[in-house]
């Protein structure tokens, strides 16, 4: 299938020649399945991102939702975009029998879901919330929950979202002031708002079920400190009884639209909880049910957001790969320009992709983006590993190298996704900042992934704050014995050997840093510059990727020599840069602690 959404050649090397993943259909949770179902499977998704998604993405972005004060209108092409991926049954494509679901291999899933969010962000990201939604459900909520929501979830009649942030309070959940009430019958009544609700409200499904966070009063109505007292509740739009039949409106009411720059296909809205305006069972207030036990909801919403996290992730490698395809193929078609070495200027101008400095650019995105997808893809091959290995050793490691991996997954991709957007548009030059050509669009919907499910910042926090010492430090110690294994395996091929020395002294180098900052006993002093630490960290991770891609890039034809080439760049052009990085983590430059906010 001829287009510029994503590489199906590129999807099924990293698919089965990388990461072997029809070896998956030996375990008895895939039983069933083999490479052919899943090929056929990955037509689909294809097939439906070119004919269904990609044809009104420019559309979703000239023409965003409008809200008139009593309904939101959305294109009709994105509700019957969707309606075609639920009636395909990818909408429960990873979910497991008992709820409708075909129980997809994760890293299947997520290389179709690929196709569909390079061709579309904005209006996937409906079907990547609900997925999200209704898996945290299966975990963790009662079988009362699950019946009710969770099958018409997974048949795309009801839609799913995640409601963390309010307007106060950002990122800093500890600081939200949503509160919920526990009623007689042992539902609860929710109150508060909701800030940055993406698919929060929209005619596209017959209902919309809310996850949202909040806080239960105290017997004297103050609501307790800290995320320790923050439970999760599952909120309808409209009431469901118990045999599944839709009641009334719930006290959930849309009190306007968020613009943003990008994503503009994906509803984005201020949610209020309880105003009155709607009174379900004559009497103001949300009704909702709480999932799992009080005041562990933040633990539970973890499920959600580190879904979502991968999820955003995979979404800026997708959007710096078509990028990087709209550049490549557009470096080839355009000529301009003459040889350093051609002095006639009557002779023919050369394609762009003839310059040295154009091809340097190309290798750049090609190696940020097919990076990006490899580190996404490996991500989803060890969330099977840890659902479905044999041994529970085997699936605990799996568990803490993703738990380790995942601020690197959300944060990497977002970073050099865009950046590969950027080039992409200085390859078109003057034309690449025109809305004529795609390549703007993809660098404005990508620039909101550093932001969305926990900003840059918050990942650093998160990897040298939390991770890197969890359980002892034993996933870091897991990652070592991996890189060491294909540092192993590269050494004795001449052409790898110098990149598995580099990868050796980069990691050693890495490490000797991180035991550095975690003999430091001022926390602030230890995280002040932990940016620096996830962008290296980050690139000895990719590095690791590409050497192990490499290793398996064996053929002699001129995708494996790209493969190569691509190798040979990130490790000549991007590997060098952890210096940089590590130069002000040992010892820690002071220059942003120290700094008074009054000097800015």
């Amino acid at each position: 299938m001829s287009h510029l959404i994503l590489s199906r050649r590129d999807i099924d090397f990293l698919l089965f020649d990388w990461l072997r993943a029809d070896a998956l259909a030996e375990r008895p949770q895939f039983a069933g399945h083999d490479r052919d179902t899943w090929n056929a499977i990955l037509d689909v998704y294809e097939k439906l991102a070119v004919e269904r998604f990609a044809p009104h993405n420019k559309k979703n972005d000239s023409h965003e939702p409008h809200f008139d004060g009593e309904r939101v209108s959305i294109n009709v092409e994105v509700g019957e975009a969707l309606r075609a991926f639920s009636t395909a049954g990818l909408m429960a494509a990873g979910m497991p029998a008992e709820v409708g679901g075909l129980g997809l291999p994760g890293c299947i899933e997520r290389a179709g879901f690929a196709f569909l969010t390079a061709a579309n962000a904005g209006s996937v990201a409906y079907a990547m919330l609900t997925i999200a939604n209704a898996n945290l459900l299966i975990a963790h909520a009662s079988p009362g929950i699950v019946a009710r929501y969770v099958q018409p979830m997974a048949e795309g009649r009801y839609f799913g979202t995640m409601c963390l942030s309010e307007p106060q309070a950002g990122s800093s959940l500890a600081d939200i002031r949503t509160r919920a009430v526990p009623q007689q019958d042992g539902r609860y009544r929710l109150f508060g708002n909701k800030m940055w609700i993406s698919g929060g409200d929209h005619e596209l499904s017959e209902n919309i079920v809310h996850l949202v966070l909040a806080k239960i009063p105290r017997e004297d109505g103050s609501l307790p400190a800290g995320v320790q007292g923050i439970s999760l509740f599952a909120v309808p739009r409209r009431l469901v009884d118990h045999e599944g039949r839709l009641g009334e409106r719930n006290d959930v009411v849309l009190a306007g639209l968020n613009h943003k720059m990008g994503y503009r296909g994906t509803v984005n809205c201020l949610l209020n909880f309880g105003e009155g305006r709607h009174r379900p069972e004559a009497d103001a207030g949300a009704i909702g049910e709480i999932v799992g036990e009080p005041g562990q909801g933040l633990a539970y919403m973890f499920h959600m957001m580190n879904e979502a996290r991968i999820a955003v992730g995979l979404g800026a490698a997708a959007l710096g790969y078509t990028g990087y395809l709209h550049a490549l193929d557009y470096a080839r078609t355009r000529t301009q320009g003459r040889r350093r070495s051609e002095r006639d200027p009557a002779s023919p101008p050369i394609a762009l992709v003839e310059h040295a400095d154009v091809r340097r650019m190309l290798l750049a995105q090609k190696a940020y983006v097919s990076g990006a997808l490899a580190l996404c893809l490996y991500a989803a091959r060890l969330s099977d590993d840890a659902h479905s290995l044999p041994d529970e050793t085997g699936r605990r490691d799996s568990h803490l190298l993703l738990d380790l991996l995942t601020p690197i997954v959300k944060s990497w991709p977002s970073q050099w996704g865009l950046a590969a957007n950027d080039l992409a548009i200085q390859i078109h030059g003057g034309y690449g900042y025109t809305r004529e050509y795609n390549v703007e669009q993809h660098y404005r919907d990508n620039r909101l992934n550093p932001i969305h499910e926990g900003t840059f910042g918050i990942q650093a926090l998160d990897l040298l704050g939390r991770k890197i010492g969890q359980a002892k430090g034993a996933g870091l110690e897991l990652l070592s014995g991996r890189i060491a294994a294909t540092i192993e395996q590269a050494r004795p091929q001449a052409p790898l050997a110098r990149h598995a020395a580099a990868l050796d002294a980069a990691w050693h180098r890495l490490r000797s840093v991180t035991a550095s900052l975690q003999s430091l006993a001022d926390a602030e002093l230890r995280l002040a510059n932990a940016a620096a630490y996830l962008e290296a960290f980050g690139h000895v991770v990719v590095a690791w990727l590409w050497l192990d891609q490499a290793i398996a890039a064996n053929a002699d034809d001129d995708f494996a020599r790209g493969k190569r080439a691509a190798c040979d760049y990130f490790f000549g052009w991007e590997l060098p840069k952890l210096e940089a990085w590590l130069g002000v983590l040992h010892p820690v430059e002071r220059t942003p602690l120290d700094t008074d906010a009054r000097w800015l």
